[in-house]
């Protein structure tokens, strides 16, 4: 069983880009080796006859009917925008040409 260093937490913050003052390499450390410890742990639980899951319980995604609707308040959610022109929302040009 290794033991996570302090060379080697000072080497994963410099590659992170990652400023970590001493005291915070230590608490690193600790909590990467109880990381590792759990891992060595969960390798051990036997799982040949356990089907592959993506999800810990089953999702279904729940569809709707694809039906055409009519809408009549065009006229009240046109008068809800701050502005407007004919049967559009005028928004302001955010492209330059």
């Amino acid at each position: 069983m290794t033991k996570i260093t302090k060379e080697e937490v000072k080497k994963v913050a410099h590659l992170a880009r990652l400023e970590l003052n001493e005291n915070e390499i230590n608490n690193h450390a600790q909590q990467l080796e109880k990381i590792l410890d759990y891992i060595r742990q969960l390798e051990k639980i036997d799982t040949d006859d356990v089907p592959g899951t993506t999800r810990a319980i089953e999702v279904v995604n729940v569809f709707r009917k694809d039906e055409k609707k009519s809408f009549d308040c065009n006229e009240e959610l046109l008068e809800l925008g701050p502005s407007r022109e004919d049967k559009f929302f005028k928004v302001p040009k955010i492209i330059n040409e």
